[in-house]
């Protein structure tokens, strides 16, 4: 089903793995193209409405958030060194420590409007950019180039006049 993944329990009763329930990784329907009737599955419990007859399953809480740990030690403000993975119009999706994904806006591409072009960057490249937002939630950062050039050249300032 476009919902998610129905699983057969012991005693005819039928529970089901919502698609944002089968994989931290991969969207909804890549995930549930993992499966196929028949299979056998470990899931975990996460609800029962004994009103309505349901039993919520959930396949990816059965190991921890990947993204979790990869987390830990990135603060707003810090630089990390991201490697791109996808260029759009709006700007550039990386990865950040192999786990978390992030995104640097178009006008975030550099201080120089000129350099504000997402096709300048490669998939594979590495980039160094500094954290403006942190989404522990939606498991995302947002980064700018733009920050990290205008904190280096305040340095420069300080430093060498």
């Amino acid at each position: 089903t476009e919902f998610g993944l129905f699983i057969g329990l012991d005693g005819e009763i039928d529970g089901m793995a919502h698609l944002s329930d089968l994989s931290w990784d991969k969207s909804g329907e890549e995930a549930l193209a993992d499966y196929t009737k028949g299979d056998m599955v470990k899931a975990k419990v996460l609800d029962v409405d004994v009103d309505k007859e349901r039993v919520s399953l959930g396949i990816k809480q059965l190991s921890g958030d990947p993204t979790e740990g990869a987390m830990e030690g990135l603060k707003k403000g810090s630089v990390v060194t991201c490697t791109v993975t996808q260029t759009n119009d709006g700007g550039v999706e990386v990865m950040v420590n192999d786990a978390v994904l992030g995104f640097i806006r178009k006008s975030d591409l550099s201080r120089d409007r000129s350099e504000q072009r997402p096709d300048r960057f490669a998939a594979g490249e590495k980039v160094d950019a500094k954290i403006t937002q942190i989404d522990k939630s939606g498991r995302k950062l947002s980064l700018s180039i733009k920050a990290l050039e205008v904190e280096e050249e305040k340095k420069a300032m300080q430093e060498y006049g």
